[in-house]
């Protein structure tokens, strides 16, 4: 009903039951249905395993034993600064929700473990240029960090600036399960701040 001839419909508590007043309501705003294609879906993935590649300069480097120089065995440099590099791979951990670097290795040797749930992540990252001799001077370095949050995993990651032909510079292992956001935040910022070539 209008009483000023407008074409719109007036509110019903100007001249109207209860019934008109929910009707008029819902008319002018209507509930939100969330439809079961549209609700979001959580993908998770479990024991992933990737090999990548610096996109960085390659130099050869023959093998030092007598056998591999006869069949011909040779290892690949890479042309990178591993301090850097880990300094980069720790914030892209942190930026996909890991919260605890276990250990870091150089070489073989154990530099830094915290196995405790409730190291920080980004403690560390603040803290890591007292490693920076150490890991400036290696040639492979291997950070183990935990994701302790709905779910759980455990991701390994080896970053080789000398590796054998067959092998790769970088070699990531996320034990357990993660979400795949999760993950793809992870290797977008790598890729963005490192450039890594996928093969």
């Amino acid at each position: 009903m209008n009483r000023y001839n407008s074409g719109f419909r007036e509110p019903p508590w100007v001249m109207g039951s209860p019934k008109e007043v929910m009707e008029w309501v819902e008319a002018s705003h209507p509930g939100k249905k969330i439809d079961d294609k549209h609700k979001f879906e959580k993908n998770y993935l479990t024991n992933l395993h990737i090999k990548f590649d610096f996109d960085v300069d390659h130099t050869i480097v023959k093998s030092s034993s007598l056998l591999g120089r006869i069949i011909g065995l040779y290892n690949v440099e890479e042309d990178f600064e591993l301090f850097p590099t880990a300094k980069l791979i720790l914030r892209g951990l942190a930026k996909a929700k890991f919260r605890n670097t276990a250990k870091i290795v150089v070489d073989s040797k154990v530099i830094y473990e915290h196995p405790e749930k409730k190291s920080d992540l980004r403690k560390t990252i603040d803290d890591f240029g007292i490693f920076s001799n150490e890991i400036s001077k290696g040639k492979i370095l291997e950070i183990t960090a935990i994701l302790d949050d709905v779910e759980k995993s455990t991701a390994v990651i080896k970053i080789k600036k000398i590796h054998s032909k067959k092998e790769h510079s970088v070699d990531i292992q996320i034990k357990g399960k993660i979400r795949s956001d999760i993950y793809h935040t992870f290797l977008n910022y790598l890729n963005e701040n490192i450039g890594l070539k996928e093969n």
